[in-house]
């Protein structure tokens, strides 16, 4: 879904990019206000995890010369080696959906879908499994506002609230510094 810019935008804004388990869920009815607060408490807590595992390890450079550093670099290490782990058990026990390229924020998500296309103006929920170690996924109310013959699809997201919406601000942004840094030093990655 690359459209020749280095800055990921979707409806004008900073967006998150990714190829990630996803799947559409069209409502059958009018979605309920306890499904709503059911996804708002589930959503943060979803993206709370998040934001905790990104940040975990990332000691100020004032540590480097500290002599615990090379320590808690160690344990960073294992950590995250035991976070993959628990994902991939995880995976095996609870199959997530098929992968899909994807681009999202507060305001809504574009991607490419593999299967049978949802239905233009159909109101529905989409699931984004964010890592592999969070068991459940970022569920976000929309409209699917358009579906091309390329299988891509566009959705316009209710406005999730203000805290969830500045933590999915917040991933995007952190995701986009990270592709900056890596296209400056290729040898960090992004």
């Amino acid at each position: 879904m690359y459209e020749g810019t280095d800055t990921v935008v979707l409806f004008a804004e900073l967006a998150y990019e990714d190829i990630l388990p996803l799947r559409w869920r069209a409502a059958t009815g009018q979605i309920s206000d306890a499904f709503r607060r059911s996804c708002a408490e589930s959503n943060l807590k979803v993206l709370q995890a998040c934001t905790a595992l990104e940040e975990h390890g990332q000691p100020e450079k004032a540590d480097e010369h500290s002599q615990y550093h090379a320590d808690i670099v160690r344990l960073d290490m294992k950590i995250n080696l035991l976070l993959d782990m628990v994902g991939q058990i995880l995976i095996a026990n609870r199959p997530r959906p098929e992968t899909m390229s994807i681009r999202f924020n507060t305001l809504g998500a574009v991607w490419q879908h593999k299967g049978a296309l949802p239905a233009a103006n159909a109101l529905g929920v989409l699931e984004v499994y964010l890592r592999e170690c969070v068991i459940d996924p970022l569920r976000l109310i929309g409209t699917v506002i358009s579906v091309t013959d390329e299988t891509r699809v566009k959705v316009k997201f209710e406005p999730p609230g203000q805290q969830i919406a500045d933590l999915i601000e917040k991933l995007a942004f952190r995701r986009h510094r990270r592709q900056i840094a890596g296209t400056r030093n290729p040898k960090r990655g992004a």
